[in-house]
């Protein structure tokens, strides 16, 4: 049987090498007129997954102030559409949705699929996208905030550091992935219980695993190395490292457990300290007694509640 050769549309369509992102797909519009754009392609890289955001703009008329949500897992795990377990991502989502924010939620590569600064690399080429594209996703392009959980804290507060000009010898820190230039500065940053020094976290000692559990050192994994065998990688991935630039920090909101037995509430203590030395506005706000992803807090909905209201108000929502 003779196959028929491809038509106009399958060649055009053809592309090779694969193009470096995908334009948005198109919207799935909420009853309560909440519009969706679910796996937008925003960086590929050839021998990697795709990296996808998903992003939810609230109903009206925009353009709508976005917040790019990070997820944690210790850089080896995790996904764009789920919160850590103790908070509901109806809490989440419904929450930065109802203050009159586009909610931005990115993949990244994990640290065995590819070494720092991959992941930060990622986080740039989505705020690039998201300024590439902002009109076709209804988002105001100058009003962006970042805000991550565990590892995604410590990814955006070196999004909100780290500029075109940085780098610690000889690393590269804003990347060329996706759309390969733009900016990607930021006007507010959350970071809960995110790793901000990891030098001096090397002499802390990870929790023990359970029986039979293996799971990799995620500092190791993150550098393709211990910290004691490159320091230098450490310090480039360490926030803690650009507090002080030609230009002050963002503003900063630090939320973190002070019995968190994974990465320790002093972490958040000394990225306050830097960033109140640079000149910086930053609130620290301690969880009393919970550990990590706030386990033990009674009052999850009110760490959530002054996320979001902290970033409304440094996104100029109702200005």
């Amino acid at each position: 049987m003779t196959q028929s050769p491809p038509t106009a549309f399958d060649i055009a369509d053809m592309t090779w090498p694969p193009p470096p992102y995908r334009p948005p797909v198109p919207p799935v519009t909420a009853a309560d007129g909440v519009r969706r754009f679910d796996g937008i392609t925003y960086a590929t890289t050839p021998g990697y997954r795709p990296r996808l955001l998903d992003v939810q703009v609230p109903a009206g008329e925009g353009p709508f102030p976005a917040v790019v949500w990070i997820h944690g897992g210790g850089w080896l795990d995790g996904d764009r559409r789920y919160p850590p377990p103790t908070v509901p991502a109806a809490l989440l989502h419904g929450a930065v949705l109802a203050a009159g924010l586009a909610l931005v939620s990115v993949d990244y590569r994990h640290s065995l699929e590819a070494p720092f600064p991959a992941q930060l690399h990622d986080v740039k080429a989505a705020i690039r996208y998201v300024r590439a594209f902002a009109g076709d996703l209804g988002i105001d392009p100058d009003r962006i905030g970042v805000w991550g959980e565990s590892a995604g804290g410590h990814l955006a507060a070196l999004a909100g550091l780290v500029g075109p000009a940085d780098g610690t010898d000889g690393v590269a820190l804003e990347g060329t992935q996706g759309v390969g230039s733009g900016e990607t500065g930021v006007l507010a940053v959350v970071d809960w219980y995110g790793v901000s020094d990891l030098v001096a976290l090397a002499s802390h000692p990870m929790p023990p695993m359970p029986s039979g559990v293996e799971f990799p050192d995620p500092y190791e994994a993150l550098l393709g190395a211990s910290v004691a065998e490159r320091p230098d990688l450490a310090r480039a991935a360490s926030p803690v490292t650009y507090t002080e630039g030609s230009t002050p920090p963002p503003p900063f909101l630090l939320v973190h457990g002070t019995r968190d037995g994974l990465v320790p509430y002093s972490q958040s203590e000394a990225l306050a300290a830097a960033l109140e030395g640079a000149g910086g506005e930053v609130t620290l706000r301690p969880v009393d007694g919970a550990d990590h992803i706030f386990l033990g807090s009674p009052d999850i909905a009110s760490i959530v509640e002054e996320s979001v209201a902290f970033l409304a108000r440094h996104l100029g929502v109702g200005a």
